[in-house]
């Protein structure tokens, strides 16, 4: 009985959820006058132009991919066992959250032609340490060990490096400080989330790998491929931000966004994705063992 009132909260949970993501969505109009569109509804800015039709179609798929993932992700929640649901509702919320803000970066960009900076970096600021958090909700709280830094233990490093590498990546894009600067201090912080949280081949300082269950275990290595591999291709982008200018190219500011749009819908869906089979395995194989 208890079970079943338990799966009936969990469902209408994720309804109201869905619900309030969707009204939000729904209600975020732009005030401001827009640009022109062409006979095809699409910005008259981006026609004959490949590269700008490339970044608006990018946002567009962004937020519906994020959007379709974050249902995805709430709807699966009452299907694994209640030690990874929390696992499954960070997943939710970073691709929610970010469904949230690729609708107002599109609508920026069809309204002004303009990429922001503004909403990316405000994206990046809560969903990347939720990125963080969501390798000790997945391998479980004895796999994570009790070594510091600084006073600094596992969850303490991993946010301090996000704030550290998105704070100087905005610094850097917003023109605040020099550009090459700000990419190698923000390098620090992406290399602070990778010595806690360890690599393919190593346990991380904050992670003790043999106390990773065997069906988890393919899951935590592919979260670290995402950090060490996945998270290549926004410094890649960042180098062709029109304010850093270390690329200097016609519409660098669009080259910059198709290498953030495509990173963010790998990185935040896939990371997402390779959790969920985790966690899908590890209920299965709690199941079995009854």
């Amino acid at each position: 009985m208890s079970n079943m009132l338990s799966q009936k909260f969990s469902k209408t949970t994720s309804l109201l959820l869905i619900a309030t993501f969707a009204l939000a969505m729904a209600g975020t109009v732009s005030a401001a006058e827009p640009l022109p569109t062409g006979d095809n509804g699409l910005p008259e800015f981006i026609e004959g132009d490949t590269l700008k039709t490339m970044t608006f179609f990018l946002f567009f798929v962004g937020y519906i991919a994020m959007g379709a993932a974050f249902v995805f992700f709430m709807s699966e929640r009452g299907n694994v066992a209640p030690q990874y649901r929390t696992t499954m509702t960070i997943s939710a919320l970073i691709v929610g959250i970010a469904a949230f803000h690729y609708y107002y970066m599109r609508g920026v960009y069809a309204d002004f032609g303009t990429v922001s900076v503004e909403y990316r970096y405000m994206d990046w600021i809560i969903t990347v340490p939720l990125m963080a958090l969501k390798f000790p909700s997945l391998v479980g709280k004895d796999a994570i060990t009790d070594k510091k830094v600084a006073g600094l233990g596992f969850t303490g490093i991993c946010f301090t490096g996000a704030l550290i590498m998105i704070g100087f990546g905005y610094a850097g894009e917003a023109g605040l400080m020099n550009g090459v600067v700000a990419l190698i201090l923000g390098g620090m912080g992406w290399a602070m989330i990778i010595v806690a949280t360890g690599t393919p081949w190593t346990d991380g300082l904050g992670v003790d790998n043999s106390k990773i269950s065997d069906e988890l275990m393919w899951s935590a290595n592919a979260l670290r491929w995402f950090i060490v591999v996945g998270w290549i291709i926004y410094p890649l982008g960042y180098l062709f931000s029109p304010e850093v200018a270390l690329i200097e190219m016609d519409n660098g500011a669009e080259y910059m966004a198709v290498a953030y749009n495509i990173a963010d819908i790998i990185n935040k869906i896939g990371f997402g994705v390779v959790a969920w089979m985790g966690a899908k395995k590890a209920t299965e194989a709690l199941a079995a063992s009854e």
